[in-house]
């Protein structure tokens, strides 16, 4: 059997960031709509027997029902192939979702909080998802599989060997379970990094977020493309997303002014379908306003400007001094000795308190 598994669309997203610059948001969400026609179009191409969605499909707080009607049309377009999609924390199966009011297309099926099984004539496939924006209490100790000579396959949302308080409020599963219940495959959601070839013959899997969200995202996205049988078991990473977020450095310790750095960033030579975030390193030499510098910034890919510099100057040595200058830098100092503190905070109360000071 071939499948296409995918997970965390946030279709209707608002993409915030982005829409700081030019309403570069809007084309994103049209970026999200192209995205997933072209899975579709691999699916007729290749004759794809299975879709798994491992949820997230789309934003619940923003989902437009034109979003949905888009996907349903699409889905409408692959009526051989079955689609099964797992509700995840963000598009969970709750009274006023789009997967309960809306009429799918009948080779759509969608699970909600309860285990089930499908039985294929290739497969049984075995699903769950979220009934709330919350899953603190994971089923996956229940399952045992009903037949262990066919390919059995597990789609849900949820985080593998969480650690933290924050990742046992979304379906917490333990890996070790997984394996013991012996399933041939598991379609997993809600980890938006590609997660597929860390292992020798890897079975539990998460394809990351379909298309790049922001810069917490780095790097190609797309869906996996598998092919299994009770024997054997092929993946394939295939990006789908035409465009990528990165970070690039930018050391300004020999650059002496505002207009000096406008110049440098705009002279950037910098590739046209990549989203940047470029970050100031070294020892600054002037006050820098982020704010104003985007003012003057000529290339929309330009997302976000991180300020990591540092003063160029001695600060011990001020904090000696007997005069106002000197006491300030030594408070400032003392604070960010301290283990509770904001220090980029600090760090810029510092900085505007010296400019103030020297202008005095």
């Amino acid at each position: 059997m071939k499948f296409v598994h995918i997970a965390d669309m946030h279709f209707d997203t608002p993409f915030k960031v982005l829409n700081s610059r030019n309403k570069l948001g809007e084309k994103r969400r049209l970026e999200q709509r192209e995205a997933f026609r072209k899975i579709i179009n691999y699916i007729k191409e290749n004759n794809i027997d299975y879709l798994f969605i491992s949820g997230d499909l789309y934003e619940h707080e923003y989902i437009r029902k034109t979003t949905i009607e888009y996907i349903n049309n699409l889905f409408k377009e692959i009526p051989n192939t079955k689609v099964f999609i797992s509700p995840g924390n963000h598009d969970p199966y709750i009274n006023n979702s789009m997967y309960k009011t809306f009429n799918w297309n009948n080779n759509v099926h969608i699970f909600n909080e309860k285990l089930e099984i499908i039985d294929e004539s290739d497969c049984d496939i075995y699903g769950f998802g979220f009934n709330d924006f919350y899953c603190r209490n994971s089923i996956i100790d229940e399952i045992k599989l009903q037949n262990n000579e066919k390919v059995n396959i597990l789609i849900t949302h949820g985080t593998i060997n969480g650690g933290t308080m924050e990742n046992m409020e979304y379906n917490p599963i333990n890996k070790n379970k997984l394996k013991e219940i012996g399933f041939d495959y598991v379609a997993l959601g809600h980890i938006h990094k590609l997660d597929y070839n860390t292992e020798e013959n890897q079975r539990i899997v998460y394809p990351g977020s379909t298309i790049s969200l922001g810069f917490d995202e780095l790097g190609k996205h797309g869906m996996i493309v598998g092919e299994i049988n009770k024997e054997d078991i092929k993946l394939e990473f295939i990006p789908i997303d035409n465009k990528e977020f990165k970070e690039i450095e930018l050391d300004i310790s020999d650059i002496n002014s505002e207009e000096e750095l406008i110049e440098k960033i705009n002279n950037l030579k910098l590739e046209e379908n990549i989203f940047y975030k470029i970050i100031l390193i070294g020892n600054k030499n002037f006050e820098i306003n982020i704010y104003n510098l985007f003012k003057f910034i000529l290339n929309e890919n330009i997302i976000k400007i991180k300020n990591n510099t540092k003063l160029k100057i001695d600060l011990e040595k001020i904090s000696k001094n007997n005069n106002l200058k000197g006491l300030f830098v030594k408070e400032i100092l003392e604070e960010l000795n301290k283990k509770n503190y904001n220090k980029e905070l600090l760090e810029e109360a510092l900085e505007l308190g010296l400019n103030i000071i020297d202008k005095k």
